[in-house]
């Protein structure tokens, strides 16, 4: 396959995966804003979701203080912040018309129609009279993107540039979700609480898990209180978590087995490393030297790993 192909069909998977991150991750901003806390605790959720995107800098340069009207506006509508929603799809969809020739026409056609719906949404101001509802929809088209993907297109090194670009982003919104959920609470979770505390985390951890779609998983497998420590645990070590990162870098692995070329070698070997590391963690531990600084080394280590997979198979990002 021709490395501009790869390129192409790599990225638009990336932008799709990112879109419906960076709406779970505004939806569960959202979501908690609407509990009962203080303005300074809400403060807090909308900037660490600016810093864990590296955007605050940005944004304050822009709009100044950081407020959730203004934040949601520049983090969904802003076709100048490329981590956008807009930006995202919009992004997508020209890779997808790059390489349309390497799609099938209902992958092809799930790109056109979630843009040119966006757009439709956003004038007619569906945004603004339910954020919620919106967020559910960008999350839906990237489940029938992902779907139409891997039940009409050929099982070939197309299809695994499209995996692949889908769970490195996984990979890394999801270590941003969990780093800006916990790194942003200032009372001591791991500690005793209150009963009223109690009841605000059960909420709290609840629209965590919901905003990773695994609010039911967790259930399943723990059937107890919800608590910070499994919280953590079946979003980072669970293998049978979707979008966990081990979940994530199991695929990352597996897909690029099947597209390795002669000078892929380390790369494999540096995303097989990172999968152990996952595999044989333990929540405990990671806790006991810090969660933040694990998922910042995490996040190091997946950029790391992007920036080798465009050096081994794709177009060289120029210097």
């Amino acid at each position: 396959m021709l490395s501009r192909t790869a390129d192409h069909l790599f990225w638009m998977s990336r932008y799709t995966e990112r879109a419906e991150n960076t709406a779970r991750m505004l939806d569960v901003n959202y979501q908690t804003s609407l509990l009962p806390q203080s303005a300074a605790v809400a403060q807090v959720g909308w900037q660490g979701l600016l810093s864990i995107s590296e955007l605050l800098p940005s944004y304050q340069a822009l709009h100044g203080e950081v407020t959730p009207e203004r934040v949601l506006e520049f983090m969904v509508k802003d076709e100048d912040n490329p981590s956008s929603i807009m930006s995202c799809l919009r992004a997508a969809r020209e890779n997808a018309r790059a390489v349309r020739g390497s799609l099938t026409t209902e992958a092809w056609e799930i790109q056109n129609q979630t843009w040119l719906e966006v757009n439709r949404m956003l004038r007619q101001g569906d945004f603004e009279r339910d954020p919620g509802q919106f967020f559910e929809w960008v999350k839906f088209r990237s489940h029938l993107s992902r779907g139409v993907t891997v039940g009409t297109m050929l099982m070939d090194e197309a299809l695994h540039f499209m995996r692949l670009g889908t769970f490195l982003e996984r990979a890394d919104n999801t270590a941003r979700l969990v780093d800006v959920k916990f790194h942003a609470v200032q009372s001591d979770f791991f500690g005793a609480a209150s009963q009223k505390d109690q009841e605000y985390d059960f909420y709290h951890w609840s629209a965590i898990l919901r905003s990773v779609s695994a609010f039911e998983i967790y259930r399943k497998v723990y059937r107890d209180v919800i608590t910070p420590e499994r919280v953590a645990e079946l979003l980072i070590l669970r293998a049978d978590m979707p979008r966990s990162l081990h979940a994530s870098l199991n695929e990352v692995v597996q897909n690029l087995e099947m597209v390795a070329n002669d000078q892929s070698d380390e790369t494999r070997r540096r995303a097989g490393k990172l999968r152990a590391d996952l595999q044989y963690a333990r929540i405990d531990e990671i806790l006991a030297t810090g969660l933040h600084a694990f998922l910042t080394q995490f996040l190091d280590r997946v950029n790391e790993l992007g920036a080798r997979i465009s050096r081994d198979f794709l177009i060289p990002a120029a210097a």
